[in-house]
């Protein structure tokens, strides 16, 4: 016989870690419930601080059925971002199964429920009354979750009681965020509301932008260094696998994408090896392209030799011809900016110098748009002679401090004073400098200049991290947000871009929404 409504023995009741067990485990154990004509209840969570509003929600999900089974999102799952979750997933199922009510325990390896509701097949799915208003859910999961259960024949429970913020709790009594965040935050919130912050985002998606910059394919090569050769003056490593993302503008492409409806990308890619079906194949389905050919070049392709261990990079190999492109395909691009450029509510320029963007193009893309973001990167291939000084004007700029710096011909001196200068000299008045762990700074004529600090000093891989900042940022500046809050949805952003490897994935709006709610709680 299964644990049911029976007493429990006291071995039974304090013997937690016989009450986890994994899905599959869990899925046989219900059959048996179910044969025995027991009804199973299911609830679902991250659980990351047990709380007082918990106990109560599984409590009232117990009187629903016979068994109470509770699954918890597996940590690398957990979507609210750098700092989340607190606790572990372990800790988080002892906590839980130490509770009397509380029947079995397994760990979802996954982002949402449904796979687990369908693998369950619990006859009562369980939600706090939170979740009963279907707007109110950030995932838009819901209706699914419900869908689920329906179709293993269950259906769902809203309970009523009082209810608790664990995001609020641990903003409130851990130090989640690094200091200068905290208080920051503190701040902030007396200003601004998640909920508002995220019907901005989710307006962005009315925007029609047209994203122009260089195709780069990035590839990691992992290595493991095996020591100095003993008759050369070298460092030996041996392979041990690769993976390759979409890197440039193809990531500035599929970051807006994720937040912006009508997405148009063109970019050039060479003949000489063109990989435009790797181009192809990894940019969202929203994201229209208009590849151009050069016949003199490869597409643009860095490969990274990296040590696994901690992500190091020992050295990197670019297959790379930066010159200007040939006349007479300068020509055709720009008569193409000449038709289309007009036609966009933004147009975003990711220049990472190498190649595409000529001063002709720049001089048809300064006067046509409507609305104009660009960030000019400094890297090993250009530095110093791609600078944002290039455009004549823009009404958005996003450049981290090296980058402005160096625009400015000035080292040491004081940084506000320099981006005055530089919006002057572009007619910009909206411009934010990132500064890596020192955060950013942000300017507008009307607002003047605001800071925002990191919210994460947890780093897996900075590249990229530059390109989902301006991403993201732009439409938001173009749809007239207040700068503080763009600097802190660019912050945001930026925690949650410095985590992926790579360009292996966009940073997409329901993390964001979800990482926002939980710093504004």
């Amino acid at each position: 016989m299964i644990s049911g409504n029976r007493p429990k023995t006291k071995l039974e009741t304090y013997n937690t870690a016989q009450k986890i067990k994994s899905q599959d485990e869990l899925a046989e154990l219900i059959k048996k419930v179910k044969a025995e004509g027991r009804k199973v209840v299911q609830c679902h969570g991250v659980f990351d601080l047990l709380h007082p509003g918990h106990i109560r929600h599984f409590e009232a999900a117990r009187r629903e059925g016979d068994i109470l089974i509770v699954t918890i999102t597996q940590d690398e799952f957990v979507g609210k971002g750098p700092g989340h979750p607190v606790f572990n997933q372990q800790l988080r199922a002892e906590s839980l199964a130490a509770l009397q009510c509380v029947d079995y325990v397994a760990i979802h390896p996954g982002p949402v429920a449904v796979e687990a509701i369908k693998k369950l097949k619990p006859d009562v799915f369980v939600k706090g009354n939170e979740y009963a208003i279907k707007d109110n859910d950030l995932t838009g999961k819901i209706s699914d979750e419900e869908d689920a259960v329906r179709s293993v024949g269950g259906r769902i429970h809203f309970t009523d009681g009082i209810t608790f913020s664990s995001s609020k709790l641990l903003n409130s009594h851990f130090h989640v965020y690094p200091e200068e965040a905290e208080e920051y935050l503190e701040d902030f919130r007396k200003r601004y509301v998640a909920a508002d912050i995220i019907d901005r985002l989710r307006n962005l998606n009315k925007l029609k932008v047209l994203v122009i910059g260089d195709t780069i394919i990035d590839q990691y090569h992992y290595c493991s260094v095996m020591g100095k050769s003993p008759k050369a003056n070298m460092i030996a490593a041996k392979f041990l696998r690769e993976e390759s993302f979409g890197g440039g503008v193809l990531a500035a492409a599929n970051h807006v994408a994720g937040f912006c409806g009508q997405v148009h990308l063109v970019t050039c890619l060479g003949l000489q090896d063109s990989r435009e079906e790797f181009a192809r194949n990894h940019l969202k389905l929203n994201v229209t392209p208009k590849f151009f050919y050069r016949e003199d070049a490869p597409t643009v392709v860095k490969r990274r030799f990296i040590d696994p261990s901690f992500l190091s990079k020992m050295f990197e190999v670019c297959f790379i011809e930066d010159r200007p492109l040939p006349p007479q395909l300068s020509e055709e691009v720009c008569g193409y900016f000449e038709k289309v450029t007009s036609e966009y509510d933004l147009v975003l320029v990711a220049d990472f110098g190498h190649g595409f963007i000529d001063r002709e193009m720049i001089n048809i893309i300064c006067s046509k748009s409507n609305f104009l973001a660009v960030n000019a990167q400094t890297n090993s291939a250009n530095s110093g002679f791609n600078l944002i000084t290039k455009y004549h004007r823009a009404d958005y700029i996003c450049i981290d401090e090296p980058e402005i710096r160096l625009a400015a011909h000035d080292q040491f001196g004081d940084l506000k004073d320099l981006i005055m200068s530089i919006t002057q000299q572009l007619r910009c008045d909206r411009i934010i400098v990132t500064r890596g762990h020192r955060g950013s700074l942000s300017f507008s004529e009307e607002e003047g200049f605001y800071e925002a600090p990191v919210f994460s000093k947890n780093v897996v891989d900075t590249v990229g991290a530059g390109d989902a900042y301006l991403s993201v940022t732009a439409p938001c500046v173009a749809a007239g947000f207040p700068m503080p809050v763009v600097g802190f949805v660019g912050n945001a952003v930026g925690a949650m871009a410095v985590l992926i490897v790579g360009n292996r994935s966009s940073v997409e709006p329901v993390p964001l929404f979800k990482f926002i709610t939980a710093l504004l709680k």
